[in-house]
């Protein structure tokens, strides 16, 4: 067993394999994509709390031992925001080890204050865990290469552990019937009435008239949605995780295309993580290079060094 803990600790840390260049920027641009949404839900859910709530009525996380509506009134909210605002700054430029951590307690509170009227939001919630490993990184590492290898693992355990458990909570609540088409049916159905009181029409696409049709192609669908969710943890292996991520992806944009439902950060992250882009980084910064050395080292024309 022990054994196996060590192949898979390779598998997802790698500590010892070299970094390039590419892998540096992919890593800021994970970093600049997980700051860039808590600054935006942050801001957003500020201002919603200050003018749309004035009580608790689901009380989460924290809120089940803390009063928060401390968080309703004085501008506490957009106040809280702005604290948030300075330690992913600090995070971000590394000038306090602590910062990311103390910038998800605050998002904490923001996000139980902003969701206290009985909504849940998806992708805040896996935003908020890029965050969380930010800062454990931060905490257990102090080298920039450990805190990047451990970071990439943790996403790509704890996303594949995610929708893994996703598919197992499906057959526990269904059992081996949930791809039953007809589900899928009764939920483009539900989800008519939502378009409908929000929009005044509901116009479906060929995939809905399809399932409308014949709820075998419903069965079709979900069929295909399960076995993807069921087999995220495969994305802890690198021989298979750009493939199992896109087949994530893949089902997120089934659900946009038959649901009308598109969970925005957890698509762009996963297009993030999913595909090879410190390949493409190293690839395109080669040919740069390759240019301007081929720029200085011909004759007659003139150097952009």
């Amino acid at each position: 067993m022990k054994a196996y803990v060590h192949a898979l600790a390779r598998q997802l840390f790698d500590f010892e394999s070299d970094e390039s260049w590419g892998d540096i920027w992919h890593f800021r641009l994970v970093e600049l994509f997980l700051i860039g949404y808590t600054l935006d839900y942050v801001w957003s859910w500020g201002a919603y709390i200050q003018t749309n709530i004035s009580e608790v009525m689901l009380p989460l996380g924290l809120a089940q031992y803390i009063d928060v509506s401390f968080m309703f009134d004085h501008n506490v909210a957009l106040w809280n925001a702005g604290l948030i605002t300075l330690m992913l700054g600090l995070g971000l430029f590394r000038a306090w080890r602590p910062a990311y951590g103390i910038a998800l307690l605050f998002f904490h509170f923001q996000y139980v204050a902003r969701y206290s009227l009985g909504e849940i939001s998806h992708g805040s919630n896996l935003v908020g865990m890029g965050i969380l490993l930010l800062g454990i990184a931060h905490l257990l590492y102090t080298g920039a290469s450990e805190r990047r290898r451990f970071m990439w693992g943790s996403l790509y355990f704890f996303i594949g552990l995610g929708y893994t458990s996703a598919a197992v909570c499906k057959m526990i609540g269904t059992g081996l019937y949930w791809p039953d088409g007809h589900h899928l049916m009764m939920w483009i159905s539900e989800r008519k009435v939502d378009v409908l009181s929000k929009f005044g029409a509901f116009d479906p696409n060929i995939l809905q008239e399809l399932v409308l049709g014949d709820y075998r192609w419903g069965t079709l669908i979900l069929l295909f949605g399960l076995l993807a969710e069921a087999g995220s943890f495969l994305m802890w292996f690198r021989k298979f995780r750009y493939y199992i991520v896109m087949l994530v992806v893949s089902m997120h944009f089934g659900i946009v295309v038959s649901m009308n439902i598109f969970f925005e950060a957890s698509t762009y992250f996963l297009i993030l993580i999913g595909l090879p882009w410190n390949v493409i980084l190293d690839a395109g910064r080669r040919r740069v290079q390759g240019m301007l050395n081929k720029g200085v080292s011909s004759p007659g024309k003139q150097s952009w060094a």
